[in-house]
């Protein structure tokens, strides 16, 4: 459950959303998608906008041809399906076709192994090529915002860079970028604003450099204390964290 979730992205900003898994991030990416209610959900209280138009209430479709695109959790892409018939899936919504192929050569301008390995069996692919055509797929839709679900999720720390230098290519292209991560260092390193959450709150917000050297984040999220040893998030009570954070 949500209680009193307010962030907002600036238009061509990348922000960052972090927090343990069950804090419920992805559940506010279903909130901003209108996917709640195939999770049983809803919104009771409160307004989602986008652009000066409030979406919750419209259809998922609806919400992508108004600008948002979402790439999920673990990718999700068509793995029987080839690599050019998953790009051209996430131009579902786009009946223009110069539109399309526009979308088409900006996404293999930004992963060239996507246009090379076209007509491949998209479940083939390496991990890293599976999130490169969820990223590429959901670019096919023209977004004037990204919202990413733990892109750097199970990827070596190679193709985690690689994402992240995407991401960084992605929004000096124009697009704007909400970021959900676990690996904060990777996600406040490329955003202007972070925001941390915890068992449905945003418990923290701040400029993200801010946040980055912040010595909660550092202890909590980035498993570090004073003196740079690592540090189990087990061993660390829950309670002590919201004190130090609500005080």
């Amino acid at each position: 459950m949500l209680r009193g979730i307010s962030l907002s992205v600036p238009d061509g900003a990348i922000v960052a959303l972090l927090g343990a898994n069950g804090a419920g991030k992805t559940t506010v990416l279903r909130a901003i998608a209108g996917l709640l209610d195939i999770h049983e959900g809803e919104i009771t209280k409160g307004s989602i906008t986008f652009l000066g138009t409030r979406i919750n209430g419209l259809d998922p479709s609806a919400i992508v041809r108004l600008g948002i695109s979402q790439v999920p959790e673990a990718r999700r892409i068509f793995a029987e399906l080839t690599v050019e018939e998953n790009l051209t899936m996430g131009a579902h919504t786009v009946h223009d076709r110069a539109e399309v192929d526009a979308a088409l050569e900006r996404v293999h301008g930004l992963f060239p192994v996507l246009a090379r390995r076209s007509q491949q069996v998209a479940g083939y692919l390496s991990g890293g090529e599976q999130q490169m055509l969820a990223i590429g797929r959901s670019l096919m839709a023209t977004p004037k915002l990204l919202v990413l679900d733990e892109p750097s999720l199970g990827l070596a720390p190679q193709l985690v860079q690689q994402v992240r230098d995407v991401i960084v290519d992605i929004n000096g292209q124009g697009t704007a970028v909400l970021l959900v991560e676990q690996n904060a260092t990777m996600a406040l390193s490329i955003s202007q604003h972070g925001y941390v959450m915890e068992t449905g709150r945003i418990v923290m917000d701040g400029p993200a450099a801010k946040l980055l050297a912040d010595e909660d984040v550092k202890e909590f999220y980035l498993g570090l204390h004073k003196g740079g040893a690592r540090k189990s998030f087990r061993n660390v009570k829950h309670y002590k964290r919201r004190k130090r954070w609500l005080s």
